[in-house]
């Protein structure tokens, strides 16, 4: 008799299953999806209630046929793709591919890859969720019809290559109407007075001005500032009140998804996307040192915060044994989510708080060490002792006109901030420290400062405080956020620019031919509404085929007018407000295969051409084109003279012989880029690789003697060779199932290693 068969999502999970599961079961992985929509059309048959017309994935035809052999005489699979609406999808699709009569299948949830979660899941197993899976569908379906409807139509209007997306498009729109805030933000001048003061005993304190005649202090210019100071200058500063309270604070829960990526962006300097790959590491699984790897932290895809009772409990172990019994509870703290669907999954923790990041870390790469301490932390500190923290607020009186603050608190028990910082009071030291004075003291005045300010614009999106701002308003799903903040960024529409997004000419442009034709998909609360849509088709509260009926009804009729009144750049360009320096007709800015430039509507009569500026109001302003006709030297293949220009990369060198010599090199023979220290593969190069960047922002790598090497690569070479094929160099690629590693560039050639 056959075993039966375990189906995994990640190759990576084989070895740390087969630890637990010994020789009893067979196991193999799906590698992710194996079934897909069409590559190449829509997929969806539009008059038969959005059915899909699903294929094989090209790549997966040796995965298949890998699964069929291993469940050829197995009676029994066990379906264990990630639990989620996504692993869902995937057991359905292997299930139809091997469904067989008298063949049972199980649906398995592994929520953490240890014996006890693998033991229980296999123990607990779960017939196919068809409501999850439809809520895939939906949402699988939803994305299809705007992104296959939709780009096209961008490529009619603006330039081929373009995409829009249900969730994608409303991202770039929240970066864009942020920008627009900005540039027209008006700063407005106030002014703040603050007064050092002293008591008969230390310390000297710092009080602000917050009343003037009872009423909030509102300084609006200098002069006004100097007439309070005037009638400061001789007034007596009293303690009218002493305002004391204790406050008891609790922990924050354990990681969800999003808050994970918001605090591992600001404290650890990840991206969100880097994140996510290092968290799937440490769930499927690492060495150490217990004869195979081991799962060690949950899930890392969930909206929950609810944790097991029994990993509450050994919380408390092991906070009773380290930390004390002052920091640790009577009753272990419990969180509850808000919604059934949020509540499939625990929150994000570590499989055992025994195994502490210090002991760990010998076997952990720098980032999973980083992201682990993190998580375990947080997790810990979620079931320690409330921390107590004093409070005074003392109001001092100047006159009958006004009123000074201070403000100070001092942590008399840290309780769970000894472990995990939630704010500045964490390291358990006064913000200020305050004298021990009684209402009616007389303070001495030590200085008043009086101090000009300007109000702020609201601040650029950076990655974390874009997921808070998906999530505050229902915006996608947690797991679909560094896919979506990778995409925005890789079509262009958005930079990140010192770690803050800035839309590009391109993203305004998409951007406002969407809203206008498509005001309803680029709405923020029909988005979040459809996102609970989606959780109603998971719960079995709504039906599949209703969701789609009621989108693409609407959906269509915006379509269809889009295709007959959408405006067209292509050729003409956004009007600028500016006039051609040549010829004093319009300059339009215009997208063409390069980026984006500003050129003469009076073309062909008129040929001007120009890179441009904005600067922070939005305002646009042309960059002088640099041409130096001094001879620099003599064309390699006419010698004619070449001199120097300026283009859309920058300055190179030309050929004075065009149109006839087309001949092009760059200033002193180099392309500028970091050199990343390995020679040009290409056979006779004497360049080396250099890191550069397109027009877009996207890193790729070429030679140092371009244009005369046209070797160009997306992925990082290195200067190895491969083993199997003898390719003179390999190079560095990183995917969220494998993480970094390096592969060899000859499409026939499979070698692949882990970094």
């Amino acid at each position: 008799m056959s075993k039966p068969l375990i189906i995994v999502e990640s190759p990576t999970k084989i070895k740390t299953l087969k630890k637990y599961v010994g020789k009893e079961f067979n196991v193999a992985a799906s590698a992710g999806h194996i079934r897909d929509l069409p590559v190449k059309t829509l997929g969806i048959d539009l008059e038969k209630n959005f059915k899909a017309q699903y294929v094989n994935i090209k790549d997966k035809s040796k995965v298949i046929a890998n699964l069929k052999k291993l469940a050829k005489d197995a009676d029994e699979v066990y379906l264990a793709p990630d639990p989620d609406r996504e692993g869902e999808a995937i057991a359905f699709h292997i299930m139809d591919i091997l469904k067989k009569k008298d063949r049972v299948f199980h649906r398995v949830l592994i929520h953490e890859l240890t014996k006890k979660g693998i033991q229980e899941a296999l123990q607990q197993t779960l017939v196919p969720d068809v409501h999850k899976y439809d809520a895939q569908q939906a949402r699988r379906k939803l994305d299809r019809l705007v992104g296959y409807q939709i780009s096209p139509l961008l490529w009619q209007k603006v330039q081929r290559g373009l995409s829009a997306g249900r969730v994608q498009s409303v991202a770039v729109k929240i970066i864009c109407d942020r920008e627009r805030d900005i540039r027209k933000f008006i700063p407005e001048e106030f002014w703040t007075i603050t007064a050092d003061l002293v008591s008969e005993a230390p310390p000297q304190f710092n009080a602000s001005l917050i009343k003037i005649n009872n009423k909030k202090a509102k300084i609006i210019n200098e002069k006004q500032a100097t007439g309070i100071l005037k009638d400061l200058e001789a007034a007596q500063f009293v303690i009218h009140e002493i305002k004391t309270k204790t406050i008891k604070r609790n922990p924050l829960p354990p990681f969800i998804t999003s808050k994970l990526q918001q605090d591992a962006i600001n404290q650890l300097r990840f991206s969100a996307r880097k994140t996510m790959v290092v968290a799937q590491q440490l769930y499927e699984g690492i060495e150490i040192g217990t004869e195979g790897p081991e799962g060690l932290i949950t899930y890392m895809r969930t909206d929950s915060i609810r944790i097991a009772p029994d990993a509450a409990q050994e919380a408390q172990s092991f906070i009773l044994q380290n930390l004390g019994e002052e920091y640790a509870l009577t009753t272990p703290r419990s969180f509850k989510n808000k919604n059934k669907v949020q509540d499939a999954h625990e929150a994000i923790r570590p499989t055992s708080v025994f195994h502490t990041p210090e002991n760990l870390k010998k076997f952990l790469s720098p980032d999973q060490f980083k992201l682990y301490d993190l998580i375990w932390k947080r997790f810990v500190a979620s079931q320690m002792a409330q921390a107590i923290i004093d409070q005074k607020t003392i109001l001092i009186q100047a006159t009958e006109t006004y009123l000074f603050s201070v403000s100070g608190s001092t942590v008399r028990f840290p309780g769970f901030m000894t472990l995990y910082s939630q704010d500045e009071e964490a390291n358990g030291k006064d913000i200020q420290a305050l004298p021990d004075a009684k209402e009616g003291t007389l303070l001495e005045t030590l200085g008043i400062i009086p101090k000009q300010h300007f109000t702020k614009p609201p601040p650029r999106f950076s990655e974390a405080s874009l997921v808070k701002e998906l999530e505050k308003n229902g915006i996608g799903r947690p797991s679909t956020y560094a896919s979506i903040l990778s995409v925005i960024r890789d079509k262009g529409y958005v930079d990140l620019v010192n770690r803050y997004f800035i839309p590009s000419e391109l993203g305004f442009i998409v951007n406002d031919l969407l809203v206008a034709s498509f005001p309803t998909v680029l709405n923020i609360s029909f988005t979040a509404q459809m996102e609970t849509n989606l959780d109603d088709v998971e719960t079995g509260n709504l039906e599949e085929v209703q969701l789609l009926t009621d989108f693409y009804t609407s959906f269509k009729t915006y379509l269809d007018a889009a295709s007959e009144h959408m405006t067209s750049v292509k050729g003409v360009g956004i009007e600028t407000g500016l006039t051609c320096p040549s010829c004093e007709k319009p300059l339009n800015i215009k997208i063409g295969k390069n980026g984006h430039f500003l050129a003469c509507t009076g073309y062909p009569e008129c040929s001007f051409t120009s890179n441009y500026l904005r600067d922070e109001r939005g305002n646009i302003s042309i960059v002088e084109k640099i041409i130096d006709n001094t001879k620099v030297k003599d064309c390699i293949k006419c010698g004619k003279p070449m001199v120097q220009k300026e283009g859309r990369f920058g300055p190179f060198l030309a050929c004075t012989g065009y149109p006839e010599c087309k001949h092009t090199e760059s200033v002193n023979g180099e392309f500028s880029g970091k050199d990343i220290g390995v020679k040009c593969p290409e056979t006779n190069c004497q360049g080396t690789i250099v890191e550069k960047k397109t027009k877009r922002g996207k890193i790729f790598f070429g030679c140092s003697t371009y244009p005369d090497c046209t070797f160009a690569s997306w992925d990082k070479p290195v200067d190895r060779v491969c083993p199997d094929c003898n390719s003179p160099y390999l190079v560095e690629k990183e995917t969220k199932k494998e993480g970094k590693f390096l592969k060899c560039p000859n499409r026939k050639c499979n070698f692949k290693e882990p970094i």
